[in-house]
């Protein structure tokens, strides 16, 4: 297509770059534009209606810039704001355009992936509030037991830098082992925040070797595909030219250091405001 629509990944910081950097592992051909609100970071601890405000923002600002399909890679955002922008806002703004999230695709897959029928939940104080993983989780798996955990600490250990650090130790095993002994029966453990696969191997070290880690950018990838061969009237009108941008509403040389961590390689952003 000669028009640039790229596919937009929204997230409140830098956890997206997680999810971006699997979709783009397996869907390279595309166009990506990812916009981090690095300024309004962190949306755990927000309320419903301010992270709306502040979901509807950044995705009216993507739709301005082309993007038809717009991916929110953001547990919070996906748990709290999700839902009314696709049944309230879509239909009046954009009934053409697409805003998916990341935790339907990990909870259609979840129950297949415990043995013992029990799961822990790792996240955001916001996601775990919101109960969305537990909500979710039921409607395809109604007899899978969900035990959730809260890490407010983990999201600023990492975008400090700490998350190989010995300091992070105390506060990762702290909620590892708070989960693990509310339900010894877990065997599987979902990440539920884009920002925890940079605290994984620490995470690892405190479970006991035969539970399961889940991630969830491998699985939206893998989701994504699927979608597209499922609407592909959406597919047709993202473009194919492998370019990638990133924005940030925080200054460009304050979100491209963290930002190569989770990412993996450096990269170079644009600043935006929203009006």
């Amino acid at each position: 297509m000669d028009t640039f629509s790229p596919i937009g990944i929204f997230d409140s910081g830098f956890g997206g770059l997680t999810v971006l950097r699997e979709i783009e592992r397996l869907l390279p051909m595309y166009d990506y534009l990812y916009l981090g609100d690095n300024a309004r970071a962190p949306y755990g601890n927000r309320s419903f209606e301010t992270i709306h405000a502040y979901t509807l923002e950044a995705v009216e600002w993507l739709f301005r810039r082309g993007c038809h399909l717009i991916i929110l890679a953001c547990n919070t955002a996906s748990a709290k704001a999700l839902r009314t922008l696709q049944q309230n806002n879509l239909p009046r703004i954009a009934p053409d355009r697409r805003v998916l999230g990341v935790l339907r695709p990990v909870t259609e897959r979840i129950g297949t992936m415990t043995l013992s029928g029990h799961i822990g939940i790792l996240g955001t104080v916001g996601t775990v509030e919101s109960r969305s993983y537990v909500i979710e989780i039921e409607k395809y798996f109604p007899k899978v037991v969900v035990t959730q955990e809260a890490c407010p600490m983990w999201v600023p250990l990492v975008e400090n830098g700490e998350a190989d650090g010995k300091g992070a130790d105390y506060f990762v095993r702290q909620h590892v082992e708070r989960l693990c002994n509310a339900d010894p029966l877990i065997d599987a453990v979902v990440l539920g925040c884009t920002h925890y696969p940079l605290l994984e191997r620490k995470i690892r070290r405190f479970l006991d070797r035969r539970i399961a880690v889940v991630s969830q950018g491998a699985i939206v990838a893998e989701s994504l595909e699927r979608y597209f061969s499922r609407h592909p009237d959406i597919e047709r009108r993202c473009s194919r030219g492998g370019e990638r941008m990133f924005y940030t509403s925080e200054k460009a040389r304050i979100f491209e250091g963290p930002a190569a961590l989770f990412y993996g390689r450096e990269i170079r952003c644009r600043e935006m405001r929203f009006s």
